[in-house]
C-alpha cells in the first residue's frame, strides 16, 4: 500500500522525508565523526499504576511539562519526547495560556511525539481493533488541536513482551519504526536476584540479539511479511538518567544519589555508555535512552554535551547529541543493509500478568466486541438514513449516528484500558478499585446502551433453533453423550471430568481425565508466576479428578446443559458444558474462587503429542514452541489455540480471552481459569524491588471457552479465526434471542473464507466509511467486499489512521481488495 509522506521533525509534511545527511547537518554532527551517541530524552508516564490519574498529574505531570517547556525555550536545539497523548491532553486542556506554545513546539518537533497513542498500549492482551483505535483517537485529538506532527514511530518501552505481529499492526497504522525494551531473557534491574552476568538467558530473544546477531537494531518481520525497523533498549529505557548524577536511580522526580555534573564525571558516564553499546551496533550510531518513570528533563542537558564534544571528542571520536529515537532510526536506516531481518517473537517475558485480575481482561475483551458490533450496525443505520435523505431530494447531510455518545465514550475508556499497567492487572488494589474497575464498568454499561439503541432501530432476526438434539443418558453418576460429531463420557467418580472423548469416525482422543481443574500453589504475583524466577515455586497441589463431584444434566431447545459441582482446595466451584447436535464444539465454563497464592488451571490431556501450537495474537497468528525458558511455558492467546497430531487431526481450544495457555509433553493442553497471586516473593520472604504492587482477586470469577476436535487440516483449513467468534458468541445464544452478530455479517460481507471483517465505521478523517479486514489468507490473495442493499461508488486503501493510499477497482457494486498483509483498511463511498 502506498502511504502518504509523514510529518518529519522541524519541517512540514509537504517537504518530504529528511535524509540521513540532512539530519546529521541539522544535529551539528561533524562530517568526520565516525561514532555518534544520541541521547533520546523522554519521561515514562503510566496513566494509573501505583497512583490514580489525578495523583500522578498533580504530583508530577504538570511540573514535568512546565520544566520541559522551559528547557525547550532555553535552547532551541533541545528535544524532549512525549510517549503518548493522555497526560499531554490533560495538561493542554487545563493550561489554556500555554496551548499556543505547546502547539508550536509539537509542530516543530522539539516536543517530539514518539507515538500518537492515547496510551503506550500493551500489545499482547488487547483486541487488535482496540490497539488501532488507541493510535487513531490520539492522532485525531492532535489534529483537532492543530498539531500537524504524525509520528512514524511507536515507542513501547515498558511492555512486558510484544506480539510477534507488531510489525503488522504498525504497518496497518502507516508506521515504520518501533522502539522496545522488555523482551524475554534480558536483564532488568530489580526484577530478579540473579546477577547481571547470568543474562541473557539461553534460548531467549535477548540471547539471540546479543550473542548471535550482536545488535540492538534489526528489521522485525511479522508472520505476514510486514517489516518495521526496530531498536531494542538492551540496558533499560532509562540507561542515561544518571548522566549528570552519581547514585542508584532517578525515579518519580527523586534522585537516589547526588547531582554530579563535572566534566570528568560526564565523560566517564559517556565512556561507560559507549563501552556497553558499541558491541551491539552495526552502524556508526549509538542510542542512549533517558526517561525513567515520571522524571523531569535533565537541567541544561545540551550544556553537558557541548562541553563533552568540545573537550573530549578530539580524543574519543564520539560525538554526543540530543535527538529523538525517530532521528536515530532515520540515521540507522541509511545502513539498513547491515541489519539482520528477524522473524521475532520476544515472549514470554513474564506470564503471570496474562491472567492477573481476570475481570480486567474479560471486561476489556467484552466491551471491545460489543462496541465494534454496535458501531457496525449503527453505521448501517446511518448509511440507510443518508440514502433515504438523498432519495427524498433534500440536501444530503450525514444523519446523526445512533448511540454516538455511547460509542465515543466507550472507545475512550477502552483505549485507556489498553495501557500496560491496566489491562495487565498490575496495579495495586487501591488503584484498581478506585479508578480502573469503575471505568471499565462504566464502559461496559455504555456498550450495552449502544447495542440497545441500535437494536431498537433495527429489525433484528432471532437466533435459529438447533437442528436435532444430542442423545444422552445420565445413570449412576455417569453421563454419556452422543452427537453426529463426537461421543463423550463424564464420570462424577473422576471429579466430573470427561473420561472419554471419541470424535466421529475417529479414535479415543484422551489419555487422562479432561476438563480437569488443577490447583497450583505458587509464590508469584501480578507480573510473574512463581516458577519464572529463582527462589519462587509453582507446584501442583490437587486436582478435581481426585475427588467425587456431582453431575446434573438438563436439555432445553436442543441444547444439553451439564453442571458439575465440586469442592477443590476448600472452595466450591462449578463447571458447565453445553452440547448441541448441530455443532462440533463443546462450550465450557468454570465459575469459582482461587485461594490467595494459588492458580487454578483447566487441563485437557490428549494423545496429540505436539511440539508446537498455533494461536491468534494481536495483529495475526503465530506458531510457538511447546517450551521456551519456563516449564511449563504459558503463552498469551487471544481466542484460539490449535495443536495437531502426527495423523493431521487436532484439537482447538477457544478461549473467551485473552488467556494463558500451555502445551505440555504428550499433548496436554492447559489454560489458566482462576488466579489469585498477590505479590512475587522469593525464598518465601524476599520481595522483588521492581514489582512493588500487590493485588488480590478474592471474588468469584467466570472463565468461558470451548473445545473442538478438528479433522485433518491445519488451522486455516478448519477456519478457526471464523470459528472462534461463532463458537464463543453466536452459536450458543439461546434460541429466540436477538442475533445481532448474524445481522452484522449479512449486511457487510467478504467473499474470502479466510477474511474477517473487524470494523465498519464512519470515517474519523476525511469522508466516507472505513472497513477493516483481518486476513488469515496467504499474501497475494484478494477478496470482494459488498454491502447489502448498497453499491460501492468509490474505494481506496488507507491506513488505520485514515490516511489515503491507492484507489481500488469496483465491480458490480463491490470493491476488490488485495490482501497484502494481515490488516487492511479501506475507505468506501456509496
Amino acid at each position: 500500500m502506498n502511504t502518504p509522506d509523514r510529518a518529519r521533525p522541524l519541517d512540514t509534511l509537504a517537504a518530504g522525508p529528511e535524509s540521513a545527511l540532512e539530519l546529521r547537518a541539522r544535529l551539528g554532527v561533524p562530517e568526520d565523526a565516525e561514532r555518534v551517541l544520541i541521547f533520546g530524552e523522554t519521561s515514562h508516564w503510566d496513566p494509573n499504576w501505583l497512583r490514580t490519574t489525578e495523583e500522578y498529574y498533580e504530583s508530577r505531570i504538570r511540573h514535568i511539562l512546565d520544566e520541559a517547556i522551559d528547557a525547550l525555550n532555553e535552547d532551541s536545539r533541545r528535544v524532549f519526547s512525549i510517549e503518548c497523548i493522555y497526560f499531554l491532553r490533560m495538561y493542554f486542556e487545563r493550561n489554556p495560556e500555554r496551548q499556543e506554545r505547546l502547539r508550536q513546539l509539537l509542530n516543530e518537533g522539539r516536543l517530539r511525539l514518539t507515538g500518537s497513542g492515547v496510551t503506550t498500549p500493551d500489545v499482547t492482551l488487547p483486541d487488535t481493533e482496540a490497539i488501532l483505535r488507541d493510535y487513531l483517537l490520539g492522532q485525531e485529538w492532535l489534529r483537532q488541536q492543530g498539531v500537524t506532527a504524525e509520528p512514524r514511530l511507536a515507542y513501547l518501552p515498558d511492555d512486558f513482551g510484544y506480539t510477534p505481529a507488531l510489525p503488522s499492526i504498525l504497518r496497518a497504522l502507516g508506521m515504520d519504526q518501533a522502539g522496545i525494551t522488555r523482551i524475554d531473557g534480558m536483564y532488568f534491574v530489580g526484577s530478579d536476584f540473579r546477577p547481571p552476568s547470568s543474562f541473557p538467558l539461553a534460548g531467549s530473544s535477548a540471547a539471540s540479539l546479543i550473542n548471535d546477531h550482536c545488535t540492538q537494531d534489526f528489521v522485525w518481520r511479522a508472520p505476514d511479511g510486514a517489516e518495521v525497523l526496530t531498536h531494542w533498549n538492551a540496558f533499560t529505557y532509562f540507561q542515561g538518567d544518571l548522566l549528570g548524577h552519581l547514585g542508584i536511580i532517578r525515579w518519580m522526580g527523586r534522585t537516589y544519589g547526588t547531582a554530579l555534573r563535572s566534566e570528568g564525571h560526564v565523560a566517564r558516564q559517556i565512556k561507560r555508555f559507549v563501552k556497553v553499546l558499541a558491541p551491539l551496533t552495526r552502524t556508526p550510531y549509538l542510542f542512549c535512552p533517558i526517561g525513567c518513570d515520571f522524571n523531569g528533563p535533565i537541567p541544561a542537558l545540551l550544556g553537558l554535551l557541548d562541553r563533552y564534544n568540545k573537550r573530549r571528542y578530539p580524543v574519543t571520536g564520539t560525538w554526543a547529541v540530543n535527538a529523538g529515537l525517530d532521528d536515530y532510526l532515520t540515521l540507522v536506516d541509511d545502513h539498513r543493509e547491515k541489519l539482520p531481518v528477524l522473524a521475532f517473537d520476544p515472549n514470554p517475558y513474564w506470564t503471570g500478568f496474562y491472567s492477573s485480575r481476570p475481570l480486567a481482561k474479560r471486561l476489556c475483551n467484552r466491551i471491545s466486541r460489543k462496541l465494534v458490533l454496535a458501531e457496525r450496525l449503527a453505521t448501517h443505520d446511518r448509511l440507510n438514513g443518508a440514502a433515504a435523505t438523498a432519495e427524498s431530494g433534500a440536501v444530503w447531510p450525514l444523519p446523526p449516528s445512533p448511540a454516538e455518545y455511547e460509542l465515543r465514550e466507550g472507545w475512550d475508556h477502552v483505549v485507556l484500558a489498553n495501557h500496560h499497567d491496566y489491562i495487565t492487572g498490575t496495579s495495586p488494589d487501591r488503584v484498581w478499585l478506585a479508578e480502573q474497575q469503575p471505568w471499565l464498568e462504566q464502559a461496559d454499561a455504555l456498550s450495552d446502551e449502544a447495542l440497545a439503541q441500535v437494536a431498537a432501530r433495527t429489525k433484528v432476526p432471532a437466533q435459529p433453533k438447533p437442528v436435532g438434539r444430542p442423545e444422552w443418558k445420565l445413570d449412576g453418576g455417569r453421563l454419556e453423550v452422543n452427537t453426529p460429531f463426537y461421543r463423550l463420557v463424564l464420570d462424577q467418580q473422576a471429579g466430573g471430568c470427561i473420561t472419554s472423548y471419541v470424535p466421529a469416525g475417529g479414535e479415543e482422543l484422551l489419555t487422562a481425565p479432561a476438563f480437569d481443574l488443577v490447583v497450583y500453589r505458587e509464590s508469584g504475583g501480578l507480573w510473574r508466576m512463581g516458577h519464572e524466577y529463582p527462589g519462587g515455586h509453582f507446584r501442583e497441589k490437587s486436582k478435581a479428578s481426585q475427588f467425587t463431584a456431582r453431575i446434573l444434566a438438563h436439555e432445553e431447545n436442543g441444547v444439553l446443559e451439564v453442571q458439575i459441582d465440586s469442592e477443590l482446595d476448600g472452595r466450591q466451584n462449578s463447571r458447565w458444558l453445553w452440547m448441541r447436535a448441530d455443532a462440533p464444539g463443546i462450550r465450557i465454563a468454570v465459575l469459582g474462587e482461587a485461594r490467595r497464592r494459588t492458580t487454578v488451571t483447566c487441563r485437557f490431556p490428549t494423545r496429540l503429542a505436539a511440539e508446537s501450537l498455533i494461536m491468534d495474537v494481536p495483529g495475526g497468528a503465530a506458531k510457538r514452541p511447546r517450551r521456551k525458558l519456563y516449564d511449563p511455558t504459558f503463552w498469551s492467546c487471544r481466542s484460539f489455540a490449535h495443536i495437531r497430531g502426527e495423523a493431521g487431526d487436532g484439537l482447538a481450544a477457544f478461549l473467551g480471552g485473552p488467556a494463558a495457555l500451555s502445551l505440555g509433553p504428550n499433548g496436554v493442553i492447559e489454560w489458566v481459569a482462576l488466579r489469585n497471586a498477590n505479590r512475587e516473593i522469593a525464598w518465601r520472604i524476599l520481595p522483588l524491588l521492581a514489582h512493588p504492587a500487590r493485588g488480590t482477586s478474592d471474588e468469584s470469577h467466570r472463565f468461558t471457552g470451548a473445545v473442538r476436535f478438528t479433522p485433518a487440516g491445519d488451522w486455516r483449513a478448519n477456519r478457526l479465526p471464523h470459528e472462534a467468534p461463532r463458537i464463543l458468541h453466536r452459536t450458543w445464544c439461546r434460541p429466540g434471542e436477538s442475533d445481532l452478530d448474524g445481522l452484522a455479517e449479512r449486511l457487510l460481507r467478504s467473499s474470502h473464507p479466510q477474511v474477517v471483517i473487524t470494523a465498519f465505521k464512519v470515517a474519523s478523517r476525511g469522508t466516507g466509511f472505513i472497513v477493516r479486514l483481518s486476513s488469515y489468507a496467504p499474501v497475494g490473495s484478494s477478496t470482494r467486499i459488498s454491502v447489502t442493499g448498497r453499491e460501492v461508488r468509490a474505494a481506496r486503501l488507507c491506513d488505520a489512521l485514515e490516511r489515503d493510499g491507492e484507489r481500488l477497482p469496483i465491480k458490480d457494486g463491490a470493491v476488490l481488495v488485495p490482501l497484502e498483509c494481515s490488516i487492511t483498511s479501506v475507505r468506501v463511498a456509496f
